[in-house]
């Protein structure tokens, strides 16, 4: 037996699940593990709905959400609370699953797109329209931000393209192109009004203060076409996890995928930005939590948006609780934990001799 084969890892269990004439293998701990995280979710979801300056009992929290509820209940419930929640929940998920993608196509754990500036690309494109085109309107902002966002990634791809794109001069190039945008962020800010200035401040902080179904709904449209992408995209995606030569041996056209994704990714990030502004660190968490939860060889892409989705949520509740009466947005809670986390990354990258 070689030492390759001697130190390769065991195969995983997985069942098969048959839908007519398919059969599509499922993994029973990443199975377990994503409905532990769907459990979470509907916890933390009654709690935040049931707790605050006007608590609701459980039990008419579920009525409500059912249409049998209090007038009182239905103003508290539905039109504060719920969508607050829904928003955090697919704010989340967008994070989650962009982190997936990115961490996957770098095959490095920093390679989120907060790490290689995608987020301060779609920050500096709200920026614009609040400083310079002097709009608060959520329509324009969330255009602005995703055009930043996917501006910024077509400049990085093209910058760290060079007989293919490798991972960790995506990184490298990243990070310089973020040093560039956080300069630019905080040139604005100087140039702008008070005013201007106030609300900027407001946004960049991530915050799911003041969420409304008009907030709920654009997000999940989005979602709703971009998540089925990811998942088509997912095999490919694992394919390039093992190496470009094996990928394009097993038949898959890498350049057009890796794009492909990269677009992907990207437009999950600035919708979730435009959204909420730049909830910092999810997306880097995120999918490592999830990758260690399952045991699996990459972070899959349903279980790091759960994830996702439960930091957010989870933060947010802290955010409102901890301090109370005093709320602070949820940007700040995630920032705190994930620069915990961040360093705890980085020394444990550089023992394992990876940077």
């Amino acid at each position: 037996m070689s030492a390759s084969t001697s130190t390769r890892p065991p195969a995983r269990r997985r069942r098969l699940l048959r839908v007519g004439p398919l059969a599509v293998p499922v993994d029973r701990r990443g199975t377990a593990v994503g409905a532990a995280l769907a459990g979470c979710l509907v916890a933390v979801g009654l709690l935040t709905m049931a707790t605050g300056d006007l608590p609701v009992a459980p039990a008419d929290v579920l009525r409500t959400v059912f249409g049998r509820g209090e007038p009182v209940h239905e103003f508290v419930v539905m039109r504060m609370r719920l969508p607050r929640l829904l928003t955090g929940l697919e704010v989340g998920a967008a994070l989650g699953l962009s982190g997936a993608i990115f961490q996957s196509l770098t095959r490095n754990p920093l390679g989120s797109p907060d790490v290689i500036g995608f987020t301060y690309g779609s920050v500096t494109g709200a920026l614009v329209a609040i400083l310079l085109l002097g709009t608060t309107a959520a329509g324009v902002l969330a255009g602005a931000s995703i055009a930043g966002g996917l501006l910024t990634a077509v400049l990085v791809y093209l910058l760290s393209h060079r007989r293919g794109t490798n991972g960790f001069r995506l990184v490298l190039v990243g990070l310089g192109v973020s040093a560039v945008l956080m300069a630019l962020n905080d040139y604005l800010m100087t140039r702008a009004s008070l005013e201007e200035a106030s609300a900027a401040t407001v946004w960049m902080v991530g915050s799911l203060n003041a969420r409304g179904w008009e907030h709920v709904v654009p997000v999940a449209v989005a979602l709703a076409v971009l998540v089925p992408c990811a998942l088509l995209l997912s095999r490919p995606l694992a394919l390039l996890r093992m190496g470009d030569d094996t990928a394009t041996s097993l038949g898959v056209p890498v350049h057009r995928t890796r794009l492909a994704l990269l677009v992907v990714g990207t437009a999950l990030a600035a919708v979730a930005t435009a959204s909420a502004g730049p909830i910092r660190f999810v997306a880097l968490a995120a999918p490592q939590l999830a990758r260690r939860l399952t045991g699996a060889p990459g972070p899959g892409p349903v279980t790091s948006a759960l994830t996702g989705a439960v930091l957010v949520v989870c933060a947010d509740w802290v955010a409102q609780r901890a301090l109370a009466p005093t709320s602070l947005p949820v940007g700040v809670a995630t920032a705190a934990l994930g620069g915990v986390y961040l360093l705890w990354l980085l020394v444990r990258e550089r023992r394992e001799g990876r940077i």
